[in-house]
Protein backbone atom coordinates (compact mmCIF):
# COMPACT_ATOMS: atom_id res chain seq x y z
CA UNK A 1 0.00 0.00 0.00
CA UNK A 2 1.08 3.48 -1.01
CA UNK A 3 -0.83 6.54 0.44
CA UNK A 4 0.54 9.63 -0.81
CA UNK A 5 0.71 12.26 1.63
CA UNK A 6 -1.89 14.61 -0.36
CA UNK A 7 -4.09 11.81 -1.63
CA UNK A 8 -7.69 11.95 0.40
CA UNK A 9 -7.19 8.30 2.33
CA UNK A 10 -9.23 5.56 0.56
CA UNK A 11 -10.46 2.34 2.48
CA UNK A 12 -8.21 0.13 -0.76
CA UNK A 13 -5.02 -1.07 -0.07
CA UNK A 14 -2.81 -4.04 -2.29
CA UNK A 15 0.41 -4.69 -2.02
CA UNK A 16 1.01 -8.26 -4.09
CA UNK A 17 4.69 -8.12 -2.92
CA UNK A 18 4.81 -8.55 0.55
CA UNK A 19 0.86 -9.92 1.45
CA UNK A 20 -0.80 -13.45 -0.23
CA UNK A 21 -3.90 -11.18 -1.07
CA UNK A 22 -5.60 -7.59 -1.65
CA UNK A 23 -8.08 -5.89 -0.11
CA UNK A 24 -10.80 -5.18 -2.09
CA UNK A 25 -12.92 -1.24 -2.01
CA UNK A 26 -16.51 -3.22 -0.47
CA UNK A 27 -15.82 -5.52 2.13
CA UNK A 28 -19.12 -4.84 4.24
CA UNK A 29 -17.84 -2.40 7.08
CA UNK A 30 -15.34 -2.85 10.18
CA UNK A 31 -12.99 -5.34 10.87
CA UNK A 32 -15.17 -5.86 14.46
CA UNK A 33 -18.01 -7.11 13.42
CA UNK A 34 -17.55 -10.95 13.66
CA UNK A 35 -18.00 -13.50 16.05
CA UNK A 36 -15.93 -15.53 18.48
CA UNK A 37 -15.37 -17.84 21.66
CA UNK A 38 -12.32 -18.26 23.45
CA UNK A 39 -9.73 -19.18 23.81
CA UNK A 40 -8.08 -17.51 21.01
CA UNK A 41 -5.87 -19.49 18.62
CA UNK A 42 -2.60 -18.50 17.55
CA UNK A 43 -0.78 -19.59 14.11
CA UNK A 44 2.17 -17.82 12.38
CA UNK A 45 1.65 -19.27 9.43
CA UNK A 46 -1.59 -17.41 9.02
CA UNK A 47 0.43 -13.97 9.02
CA UNK A 48 2.12 -12.49 5.50
CA UNK A 49 5.73 -10.95 6.22
CA UNK A 50 7.99 -9.77 3.63
CA UNK A 51 9.84 -12.37 1.68
CA UNK A 52 12.98 -12.88 4.10
CA UNK A 53 11.74 -12.33 7.11
CA UNK A 54 9.67 -14.65 9.60
CA UNK A 55 7.12 -14.26 12.65
CA UNK A 56 7.26 -16.47 15.55
CA UNK A 57 4.97 -16.39 18.78
CA UNK A 58 7.01 -15.16 22.31
CA UNK A 59 3.96 -14.83 24.70
CA UNK A 60 0.18 -15.52 24.47
CA UNK A 61 -2.47 -15.09 26.85
CA UNK A 62 -2.09 -11.52 27.69
CA UNK A 63 -4.99 -9.37 29.04
CA UNK A 64 -5.14 -6.06 27.07
CA UNK A 65 -1.21 -5.66 26.32
CA UNK A 66 0.01 -2.10 25.22
CA UNK A 67 3.51 -1.92 25.55
CA UNK A 68 6.74 -3.98 25.41
CA UNK A 69 10.16 -2.73 26.68
CA UNK A 70 13.47 -4.49 26.99
CA UNK A 71 15.90 -4.62 30.20
CA UNK A 72 19.81 -4.34 30.67
CA UNK A 73 19.85 -7.93 29.64
CA UNK A 74 17.66 -7.36 26.30
CA UNK A 75 14.89 -9.38 28.54
CA UNK A 76 10.66 -8.81 27.40
CA UNK A 77 8.79 -7.05 29.51
CA UNK A 78 4.95 -6.36 28.65
CA UNK A 79 2.49 -3.78 30.36
CA UNK A 80 -1.03 -5.31 30.61
CA UNK A 81 -3.25 -1.78 30.36
CA UNK A 82 -6.00 -3.09 32.82
CA UNK A 83 -8.98 -1.44 30.92
CA UNK A 84 -10.65 -1.31 27.90
CA UNK A 85 -13.00 0.49 26.07
CA UNK A 86 -16.04 -1.29 26.39
CA UNK A 87 -15.79 -0.40 30.38
CA UNK A 88 -13.49 -3.46 31.15
CA UNK A 89 -11.27 -3.11 33.97
CA UNK A 90 -8.70 -5.56 35.78
CA UNK A 91 -5.88 -4.37 37.27
CA UNK A 92 -2.81 -2.36 35.61
CA UNK A 93 0.25 -5.30 35.25
CA UNK A 94 4.36 -4.87 34.05
CA UNK A 95 4.86 -8.40 33.38
CA UNK A 96 8.40 -10.01 32.73
CA UNK A 97 8.31 -12.50 29.62
CA UNK A 98 10.47 -15.33 30.61
CA UNK A 99 12.22 -17.40 27.87
CA UNK A 100 9.60 -20.15 27.57
CA UNK A 101 6.99 -17.52 27.20
CA UNK A 102 5.70 -17.67 30.80
CA UNK A 103 4.73 -14.13 32.08
CA UNK A 104 6.19 -13.48 35.94
CA UNK A 105 4.05 -10.19 37.88
CA UNK A 106 7.29 -7.49 38.48
CA UNK A 107 4.64 -4.63 39.17
CA UNK A 108 0.58 -4.20 39.60
CA UNK A 109 -1.42 -0.92 40.54
CA UNK A 110 -4.08 1.14 39.15
CA UNK A 111 -4.48 4.67 37.53
CA UNK A 112 -5.62 2.44 34.27
CA UNK A 113 -5.16 2.14 31.37
CA UNK A 114 -1.12 1.49 31.70
CA UNK A 115 -0.45 2.55 27.75
CA UNK A 116 2.99 1.75 27.61
CA UNK A 117 7.12 1.33 28.79
CA UNK A 118 10.17 2.13 28.54
CA UNK A 119 13.67 1.23 29.95
CA UNK A 120 16.48 3.95 31.28
CA UNK A 121 19.10 3.70 33.05
CA UNK A 122 18.64 0.56 35.10
CA UNK A 123 14.62 1.75 35.98
CA UNK A 124 10.94 1.01 33.99
CA UNK A 125 8.81 4.19 33.35
CA UNK A 126 5.56 3.47 32.89
CA UNK A 127 2.11 5.71 31.33
CA UNK A 128 -0.25 5.51 33.44
CA UNK A 129 -3.25 6.35 31.58
CA UNK A 130 -5.98 7.36 34.06
CA UNK A 131 -9.16 6.65 33.32
CA UNK A 132 -9.64 6.47 37.30
CA UNK A 133 -7.91 8.49 39.37
CA UNK A 134 -5.52 10.65 36.30
CA UNK A 135 -2.83 10.05 34.88
CA UNK A 136 0.71 9.21 36.36
CA UNK A 137 4.36 8.73 34.72
CA UNK A 138 5.45 5.89 37.51
CA UNK A 139 8.83 4.55 38.03
CA UNK A 140 9.16 1.03 38.62
CA UNK A 141 12.32 -1.27 39.76
CA UNK A 142 12.95 -4.37 38.30
CA UNK A 143 12.08 -5.43 41.73
CA UNK A 144 8.51 -4.29 41.79
CA UNK A 145 8.62 -1.26 43.27
CA UNK A 146 6.70 1.81 42.04
CA UNK A 147 7.36 5.68 42.64
CA UNK A 148 5.00 8.32 40.74
CA UNK A 149 7.12 10.95 39.24
CA UNK A 150 4.15 12.82 37.91
CA UNK A 151 0.49 12.77 38.55
CA UNK A 152 -2.92 14.32 38.28
CA UNK A 153 -2.47 14.60 34.50
CA UNK A 154 -5.87 15.27 32.88
CA UNK A 155 -6.65 11.98 31.29
CA UNK A 156 -10.07 10.68 32.85
CA UNK A 157 -11.70 11.20 29.60
CA UNK A 158 -11.45 9.32 25.77
CA UNK A 159 -7.85 9.57 26.00
CA UNK A 160 -5.20 8.48 28.38
CA UNK A 161 -1.59 9.64 29.31
CA UNK A 162 0.37 7.85 26.78
CA UNK A 163 4.02 6.82 25.95
CA UNK A 164 6.77 7.08 27.56
CA UNK A 165 9.98 7.39 25.08
CA UNK A 166 13.63 8.56 26.38
CA UNK A 167 14.53 11.84 24.37
CA UNK A 168 18.57 12.15 23.18
CA UNK A 169 18.80 14.53 25.75
CA UNK A 170 18.25 11.49 28.97
CA UNK A 171 14.14 13.40 29.22
CA UNK A 172 11.23 11.35 29.18
CA UNK A 173 8.66 12.51 26.91
CA UNK A 174 4.88 11.57 26.65
CA UNK A 175 1.53 12.42 25.55
CA UNK A 176 -1.79 13.38 27.11
CA UNK A 177 -4.92 12.86 24.61
CA UNK A 178 -8.07 14.69 24.91
CA UNK A 179 -11.02 14.12 26.86
CA UNK A 180 -13.12 14.30 23.79
CA UNK A 181 -13.70 13.50 20.03
CA UNK A 182 -13.28 17.17 18.84
CA UNK A 183 -13.49 19.55 21.92
CA UNK A 184 -17.26 19.33 22.65
CA UNK A 185 -18.84 17.12 25.39
CA UNK A 186 -21.23 14.98 24.45
CA UNK A 187 -23.66 11.89 24.82
CA UNK A 188 -20.88 9.79 23.23
CA UNK A 189 -18.74 10.33 26.12
CA UNK A 190 -21.67 9.18 28.88
CA UNK A 191 -21.60 5.91 26.44
CA UNK A 192 -17.91 5.46 27.34
CA UNK A 193 -18.32 5.98 30.73
CA UNK A 194 -16.52 9.01 32.01
CA UNK A 195 -18.97 11.52 31.65
CA UNK A 196 -21.01 10.12 34.51
CA UNK A 197 -17.96 9.59 36.61
CA UNK A 198 -16.68 12.73 36.08
CA UNK A 199 -19.55 15.72 34.98
CA UNK A 200 -17.36 18.24 35.18
CA UNK A 201 -14.35 16.73 33.47
CA UNK A 202 -13.40 18.70 29.60
CA UNK A 203 -10.31 19.82 27.40
CA UNK A 204 -8.08 22.03 28.80
CA UNK A 205 -6.14 23.91 26.05
CA UNK A 206 -2.34 24.63 26.98
CA UNK A 207 -2.40 28.46 26.04
CA UNK A 208 -5.38 30.80 26.11
CA UNK A 209 -7.85 30.70 23.73
CA UNK A 210 -10.93 32.89 22.55
CA UNK A 211 -14.21 30.87 21.77
CA UNK A 212 -16.26 31.56 18.73
CA UNK A 213 -19.72 30.91 20.85
CA UNK A 214 -20.73 27.68 18.91
CA UNK A 215 -22.64 25.94 20.70
CA UNK A 216 -24.33 22.05 19.98
CA UNK A 217 -27.43 20.81 20.92
CA UNK A 218 -27.86 17.00 22.69
CA UNK A 219 -29.85 14.77 24.55
CA UNK A 220 -28.97 15.08 28.53
CA UNK A 221 -27.85 11.58 29.67
CA UNK A 222 -26.89 13.06 33.14
CA UNK A 223 -30.76 13.64 33.75
CA UNK A 224 -33.54 11.80 34.86
CA UNK A 225 -35.91 13.10 32.52
CA UNK A 226 -35.78 13.37 28.51
CA UNK A 227 -34.71 16.87 27.14
CA UNK A 228 -31.74 18.81 25.21
CA UNK A 229 -28.52 20.54 26.38
CA UNK A 230 -26.66 23.03 24.78
CA UNK A 231 -22.34 22.74 25.28
CA UNK A 232 -19.85 24.35 23.76
CA UNK A 233 -16.21 23.70 23.64
CA UNK A 234 -13.40 23.45 26.11
CA UNK A 235 -16.02 23.78 28.78
CA UNK A 236 -18.52 21.06 30.96
CA UNK A 237 -21.10 18.98 29.86
CA UNK A 238 -24.36 21.24 29.30
CA UNK A 239 -22.44 25.04 29.63
CA UNK A 240 -23.00 27.03 26.32
CA UNK A 241 -20.36 29.45 25.46
CA UNK A 242 -20.36 33.09 23.90
CA UNK A 243 -18.55 34.55 20.90
CA UNK A 244 -14.99 36.36 22.34
CA UNK A 245 -15.12 34.46 25.74
CA UNK A 246 -11.38 33.64 26.73
CA UNK A 247 -10.46 29.76 27.93
CA UNK A 248 -7.59 30.08 30.20
CA UNK A 249 -4.72 27.70 29.29
CA UNK A 250 -3.81 25.34 32.11
CA UNK A 251 -1.19 23.31 33.05
CA UNK A 252 -1.18 19.91 32.68
CA UNK A 253 -3.41 20.42 29.76
CA UNK A 254 -4.82 17.98 27.39
CA UNK A 255 -3.81 17.40 23.87
CA UNK A 256 -0.20 17.67 24.18
CA UNK A 257 3.15 16.19 24.24
CA UNK A 258 5.45 16.96 27.58
CA UNK A 259 8.81 16.80 28.88
CA UNK A 260 10.11 15.03 31.67
CA UNK A 261 13.74 16.14 32.84
CA UNK A 262 15.60 13.85 35.47
CA UNK A 263 14.97 14.36 38.79
CA UNK A 264 12.07 17.18 37.93
CA UNK A 265 8.39 16.57 39.10
CA UNK A 266 6.97 19.44 37.00
CA UNK A 267 6.74 18.37 32.93
CA UNK A 268 7.44 21.06 30.51
CA UNK A 269 4.92 21.77 27.81
CA UNK A 270 6.94 20.33 23.76
CA UNK A 271 4.11 20.84 21.72
CA UNK A 272 -0.03 20.83 21.50
CA UNK A 273 -3.00 20.92 19.77
CA UNK A 274 -2.87 17.29 19.41
CA UNK A 275 -6.23 14.78 19.41
CA UNK A 276 -4.31 11.88 20.69
CA UNK A 277 -1.13 11.95 20.74
CA UNK A 278 -0.72 7.71 21.36
CA UNK A 279 2.83 6.86 19.39
CA UNK A 280 6.08 8.95 20.18
CA UNK A 281 9.51 7.89 19.04
CA UNK A 282 12.78 9.35 17.71
CA UNK A 283 14.28 8.78 14.98
CA UNK A 284 18.06 8.04 14.11
CA UNK A 285 18.40 11.71 13.75
CA UNK A 286 17.46 12.55 17.00
CA UNK A 287 13.86 14.13 15.84
CA UNK A 288 10.78 13.36 17.52
CA UNK A 289 8.13 11.69 15.47
CA UNK A 290 4.28 11.48 16.94
CA UNK A 291 1.36 9.26 15.97
CA UNK A 292 -2.33 11.08 15.97
CA UNK A 293 -5.80 9.31 16.22
CA UNK A 294 -7.99 11.48 14.20
CA UNK A 295 -11.61 12.61 14.73
CA UNK A 296 -14.30 10.21 14.51
CA UNK A 297 -17.97 10.50 12.97
CA UNK A 298 -19.53 10.63 16.95
CA UNK A 299 -20.57 12.73 19.55
CA UNK A 300 -22.17 16.56 19.21
CA UNK A 301 -19.13 17.86 16.64
CA UNK A 302 -18.79 14.71 14.96
CA UNK A 303 -15.99 15.25 11.85
CA UNK A 304 -16.00 13.14 8.71
CA UNK A 305 -12.90 11.66 7.09
CA UNK A 306 -9.92 12.43 9.41
CA UNK A 307 -7.35 10.41 8.51
CA UNK A 308 -4.67 9.65 11.64
CA UNK A 309 -1.43 11.69 10.92
CA UNK A 310 2.18 11.27 11.41
CA UNK A 311 3.66 14.26 12.84
CA UNK A 312 7.92 15.76 13.13
CA UNK A 313 6.99 18.12 16.09
CA UNK A 314 8.36 21.24 16.26
CA UNK A 315 9.19 22.44 20.32
CA UNK A 316 6.04 25.48 20.79
CA UNK A 317 4.28 24.20 18.00
CA UNK A 318 0.35 24.41 17.77
CA UNK A 319 -0.92 21.34 15.78
CA UNK A 320 -4.59 22.42 14.79
CA UNK A 321 -6.94 20.55 17.55
CA UNK A 322 -10.16 20.92 17.90
CA UNK A 323 -9.98 23.18 14.55
CA UNK A 324 -7.62 21.80 11.85
CA UNK A 325 -7.19 17.77 10.94
CA UNK A 326 -3.80 17.11 9.45
CA UNK A 327 -2.87 20.83 8.69
CA UNK A 328 -6.59 21.17 6.98
CA UNK A 329 -9.51 24.31 8.75
CA UNK A 330 -12.40 20.92 9.06
CA UNK A 331 -15.28 23.90 7.94
CA UNK A 332 -14.71 22.60 4.64
CA UNK A 333 -16.85 19.71 2.31
CA UNK A 334 -14.01 17.09 2.83
CA UNK A 335 -14.80 17.31 6.72
CA UNK A 336 -18.41 17.04 6.09
CA UNK A 337 -20.72 13.78 7.71
CA UNK A 338 -22.64 12.42 4.67
CA UNK A 339 -26.58 14.33 4.88
CA UNK A 340 -24.97 16.75 7.76
CA UNK A 341 -23.53 20.44 7.77
CA UNK A 342 -20.43 21.58 6.91
CA UNK A 343 -18.84 21.64 10.49
CA UNK A 344 -17.91 24.98 12.05
CA UNK A 345 -15.00 26.37 13.94
CA UNK A 346 -15.32 26.74 17.73
CA UNK A 347 -12.10 29.06 17.83
CA UNK A 348 -12.43 32.72 17.19
CA UNK A 349 -8.87 32.63 15.80
CA UNK A 350 -6.36 30.11 15.58
CA UNK A 351 -3.49 30.04 18.35
CA UNK A 352 -1.01 29.05 15.83
CA UNK A 353 -0.51 27.64 11.81
CA UNK A 354 -0.39 23.76 11.96
CA UNK A 355 1.94 22.63 10.02
CA UNK A 356 1.44 19.69 7.36
CA UNK A 357 1.81 16.24 8.68
CA UNK A 358 4.79 13.91 7.92
CA UNK A 359 2.34 10.65 6.64
CA UNK A 360 -1.31 10.22 6.69
CA UNK A 361 -2.39 6.60 7.42
CA UNK A 362 -6.06 5.15 6.84
CA UNK A 363 -9.39 6.51 8.20
CA UNK A 364 -10.10 4.89 11.55
CA UNK A 365 -6.84 3.00 11.54
CA UNK A 366 -5.97 3.94 14.76
CA UNK A 367 -2.07 3.71 13.65
CA UNK A 368 -0.46 4.02 17.48
CA UNK A 369 2.67 3.04 18.88
CA UNK A 370 5.92 2.85 16.50
CA UNK A 371 9.75 2.52 17.04
CA UNK A 372 12.63 3.29 14.07
CA UNK A 373 14.63 0.59 12.62
CA UNK A 374 18.36 1.45 13.26
CA UNK A 375 19.79 -1.76 12.25
CA UNK A 376 21.19 -2.42 8.65
CA UNK A 377 21.08 -6.39 9.56
CA UNK A 378 16.96 -5.65 9.79
CA UNK A 379 16.72 -3.14 7.54
CA UNK A 380 15.23 -0.18 6.20
CA UNK A 381 16.98 1.94 8.65
CA UNK A 382 15.30 4.99 9.30
CA UNK A 383 11.89 4.26 8.11
CA UNK A 384 9.03 3.74 10.92
CA UNK A 385 7.20 1.14 12.34
CA UNK A 386 3.72 1.66 13.03
CA UNK A 387 1.14 -0.86 14.86
CA UNK A 388 -2.27 -0.37 13.46
CA UNK A 389 -4.97 -1.35 16.10
CA UNK A 390 -7.67 -1.17 13.36
CA UNK A 391 -10.99 -0.02 13.43
CA UNK A 392 -13.91 0.50 15.89
CA UNK A 393 -16.48 0.80 13.05
CA UNK A 394 -19.37 1.66 13.89
CA UNK A 395 -18.60 2.94 16.91
CA UNK A 396 -16.58 5.59 15.18
CA UNK A 397 -18.00 6.00 12.32
CA UNK A 398 -19.04 3.20 8.95
CA UNK A 399 -16.05 2.06 6.81
CA UNK A 400 -16.36 -0.06 3.59
CA UNK A 401 -13.85 -2.63 4.66
CA UNK A 402 -11.29 -3.19 7.17
CA UNK A 403 -9.24 -0.53 7.93
CA UNK A 404 -5.60 -1.65 9.99
CA UNK A 405 -5.09 -4.52 11.86
CA UNK A 406 -1.74 -4.81 10.68
CA UNK A 407 1.86 -3.06 11.25
CA UNK A 408 3.01 -1.09 8.35
CA UNK A 409 6.26 0.96 7.72
CA UNK A 410 6.43 4.80 6.83
CA UNK A 411 9.27 6.47 5.14
CA UNK A 412 9.38 9.64 6.74
CA UNK A 413 11.35 11.45 4.28
CA UNK A 414 8.40 11.55 1.40
CA UNK A 415 5.28 10.18 3.32
CA UNK A 416 5.34 6.74 1.44
CA UNK A 417 3.69 3.97 3.52
CA UNK A 418 3.65 0.21 3.08
CA UNK A 419 2.70 -2.33 4.75
CA UNK A 420 4.92 -4.91 6.19
CA UNK A 421 2.78 -7.61 8.89
CA UNK A 422 -0.55 -8.36 8.01
CA UNK A 423 -2.75 -11.29 8.01
CA UNK A 424 -3.08 -13.83 4.93
CA UNK A 425 -6.17 -13.30 2.93
CA UNK A 426 -7.89 -12.89 -0.60
CA UNK A 427 -10.98 -10.88 1.21
CA UNK A 428 -11.20 -7.82 2.57
CA UNK A 429 -8.80 -8.05 5.26
CA UNK A 430 -9.00 -7.53 9.32
CA UNK A 431 -8.31 -9.43 12.04
CA UNK A 432 -7.86 -12.94 12.85
CA UNK A 433 -11.21 -13.14 14.46
CA UNK A 434 -13.39 -11.63 10.90
CA UNK A 435 -11.08 -14.33 8.81
CA UNK A 436 -11.88 -17.23 11.44
CA UNK A 437 -8.06 -17.59 11.51
CA UNK A 438 -5.07 -17.64 14.05
CA UNK A 439 -2.66 -14.42 13.26
CA UNK A 440 -3.02 -10.77 14.17
CA UNK A 441 -5.88 -9.42 15.78
CA UNK A 442 -5.07 -5.44 17.16
CA UNK A 443 -1.32 -4.60 17.37
CA UNK A 444 -1.11 -1.69 19.57
CA UNK A 445 3.09 -1.16 19.39
CA UNK A 446 5.94 -2.15 17.31
CA UNK A 447 9.48 -1.81 19.02
CA UNK A 448 12.65 -2.92 18.40
CA UNK A 449 14.86 -5.02 20.96
CA UNK A 450 18.20 -3.23 21.71
CA UNK A 451 20.20 -4.60 19.08
CA UNK A 452 17.72 -3.86 17.02
CA UNK A 453 18.17 -7.26 14.57
CA UNK A 454 14.00 -7.97 15.96
CA UNK A 455 10.70 -6.05 15.89
CA UNK A 456 8.29 -7.09 18.42
CA UNK A 457 4.32 -6.68 18.06
CA UNK A 458 1.96 -6.04 20.96
CA UNK A 459 -1.12 -7.28 20.19
CA UNK A 460 -3.89 -6.09 22.44
CA UNK A 461 -6.01 -9.14 21.85
CA UNK A 462 -9.41 -9.62 20.75
CA UNK A 463 -12.18 -6.70 20.60
CA UNK A 464 -15.52 -7.06 18.74
CA UNK A 465 -17.89 -4.09 17.75
CA UNK A 466 -21.34 -5.13 17.46
CA UNK A 467 -22.97 -1.96 17.26
CA UNK A 468 -22.90 1.99 18.52
CA UNK A 469 -21.07 2.00 22.04
CA UNK A 470 -21.10 -1.83 21.92
CA UNK A 471 -17.48 -2.77 22.48
CA UNK A 472 -17.09 -6.07 23.70
CA UNK A 473 -13.55 -6.67 24.61
CA UNK A 474 -11.64 -10.43 25.60
CA UNK A 475 -9.34 -10.69 28.45
CA UNK A 476 -6.37 -13.21 27.77
CA UNK A 477 -6.11 -12.79 24.65
CA UNK A 478 -3.21 -10.82 24.04
CA UNK A 479 -0.27 -11.85 22.34
CA UNK A 480 3.68 -10.53 21.79
CA UNK A 481 5.11 -11.60 18.26
CA UNK A 482 8.52 -11.35 16.98
CA UNK A 483 9.90 -10.77 13.60
CA UNK A 484 13.18 -11.09 12.20
CA UNK A 485 15.78 -11.28 9.36
CA UNK A 486 15.22 -15.30 7.94
CA UNK A 487 18.53 -14.53 6.17
CA UNK A 488 19.98 -11.74 6.56
CA UNK A 489 22.04 -11.45 3.40
CA UNK A 490 18.25 -11.55 1.76
CA UNK A 491 17.03 -7.95 0.31
CA UNK A 492 13.81 -6.58 1.40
Amino acid sequence: MRIPLRARPLLVACAPLLLSGCFHLFGGGGGGKADFKPPRRVDPQDVAVPEGYRIEVVATGLTYPTGVAFDGEGTPYVTESGYSYGEDFAPGRLLRVEKDGRLTEVAKGEHQPWTGVTWHQGAFYVAQGGEQGGGRIVRVTPGGLMTPLVSSLPSLGDHHTNGPVVGPDGALYFGVGTATNSGVVGPDNASMGWLKRNPAFHDVPCRDVTLAGVNYPSANPLASQSGQVLTGAFVPFGTETKPGQVIKGGMPCSGAVFRLVPEATTPELVAWGFRNPFGLAFAPNGRLYVTENGYDVRGSRPLFGAADWMWEVEPGGWYGFPDFAGGKPVDQEWFKVPGGEVPKRVLQEPPGTPPQPVAAFGVHSSSNRFDFSRNPDFGHVGEAFVAQFGDQAPDTGKTMAPVGFKVVRVDVSNGVIEDFVANKDKGSGGPASRLRKAGLERPIDARFEPSGRALYIVDFGVMLVKGKGDLRPFQQTGVLWRVTRATPEAKP
